[in-house]
């Protein structure tokens, strides 16, 4: 599996990506895609740290474009044309799109952002949770990056 960079300018994520503030998605950019092999992008944003362990998912899009960076403010819609193309499923909120951090107060926790690169594109409806998008990925996955950030209150 090739390795993807992926980075967010940030390692404490500001108040506008999170509950506090106005609740956008944050850009991340994406350095490395191979697209002989990769023909489209997923990506899973969680909180390992979530009290009841398992992850809080925070976001979940699969049959992403190829781009270098996911531009901040993605639509909470099923299914995105515009800045990218991209189908988003249930986050742990039970939305759609993205959903930023709101940990309890007085606690830090750290927010993974796992990008893969797919050999093909995900045959998985609008509005699929992270174990539907996880089990749809198994054995397309030709590409892995991801970084993390904090954000406390």
């Amino acid at each position: 599996m090739e390795p993807l960079r992926v980075k967010i300018s940030v390692k404490v994520l500001p108040n506008d990506y999170t509950c506090d503030g106005a609740d956008i998605s944050p850009e991340i950019d994406v350095d490395g895609v191979n697209t002989a092999i990769s023909k489209s992008l997923a990506l899973i944003v969680d909180d390992p740290d979530a009290p009841g362990g398992g992850g809080f998912v925070h976001w979940i899009a699969w049959n992403i474009e190829l781009v270098k960076m996911i531009p901040e403010k993605i639509p909470n819609t099923p299914e995105v044309t515009f800045p990218l193309a991209a189908v988003q499923g249930k986050n742990s909120f039970g939305t759609i799109g993205y959903s930023g951090p709101c940990p309890p107060h007085g606690q830090t926790h750290r927010y993974f952002f796992k990008v893969y690169g797919l050999d093909s594109l995900l045959a998985l409806p609008a509005g699929s949770t992270r174990d539907q998008m996880v089990k749809a990925m198994e054995g397309h996955i030709v590409q892995y990056g991801e970084t993390y950030v904090t954000y406390g209150r």
